[in-house]
């Protein structure tokens, strides 16, 4: 799984704990979006989380 280009964010792991108690593996992964941005001039695809899509911190190439 990828990790957001602008915050780092990645996935998270822990356990699934069940009514008896039972622990299993489980991961949480992030909403990443492969999405082309404008950095330095150049356009180029990177991975954004949807976080930083929407609180405006990349901008978009048209």
């Amino acid at each position: 799984m990828a990790k957001c280009a602008i915050c780092g964010k990645g996935p998270n792991f822990g356990n699934n704990v069940s009514h008896a108690n039972n622990r299993t593996r489980k991961v949480w992964k992030p909403n990443v979006q492969r999405v082309k941005t404008v950095t330095n001039g150049t356009v180029r695809r990177v991975h954004v989380c949807t976080q930083c899509l929407k609180s405006g911190r990349v901008s978009k190439a048209l």
